[in-house]
């Protein structure tokens, strides 16, 4: 996971923060309560951006370190936005030998952004997964929960232009 800033400009609303302060009123002092506060703020967020770290490490009063720590060690905390359309190719066995790590690269060359990354306006983010069930269909990607299988490089920009 990638701890760089996003290119993506931080644009929470007031309502968010409000959700966002009521949840951390409901669990302050609460033994194990940045767990649960940090799944309900990416709920509400959608991600964890360093401007939400740090409203929850002021009204906690938890070091920014610890709260850093926490997020970049569990895989399933982002602290990159997602697109609208989140585009996930499978690199498990099947996919991987039928060619999807070529689709993987094809799919970064063309949206212009790297794994865990959103593209600038907001559209697509892309991500590795390791299976989606679909082996038969080898390789695969889903956009959101539409699968794409039996792709090759040359198929990557057809089925995207169906998202713009």
């Amino acid at each position: 996971m990638s701890a760089e800033k996003s290119t993506i400009p931080f644009n929470g609303t007031k309502e968010q923060e409000e959700q966002l302060l009521k949840v951390i009123a409901a669990h302050k002092g609460q033994k194990g309560a940045l767990m649960p506060v940090l799944q309900q703020a990416q709920e509400i967020y959608g991600y964890l951006p360093i401007e939400v770290q740090q409203i929850i490490s002021d009204e906690m009063q938890i070091p920014m370190s610890k709260i850093f720590g926490v997020v970049t060690f569990y895989s399933f905390y982002s602290l990159q936005p997602k697109g609208k359309y989140k585009v996930s190719v499978c690199l498990g066995t099947a996919c991987y030998v039928k060619g999807s790590g070529q689709v993987y690269e094809k799919l970064q060359q063309v949206l212009g952004i790297g794994g865990g990354e959103c593209t600038p306006d907001g559209k697509f983010s892309l991500e590795a997964c390791r299976c989606v069930g679909a082996c038969g269909l080898a390789p695969v990607m889903m956009i959101n929960d539409d699968v794409h299988g039996r792709l090759t490089p040359d198929s990557v920009e057809g089925i995207l232009a169906k998202y713009e």
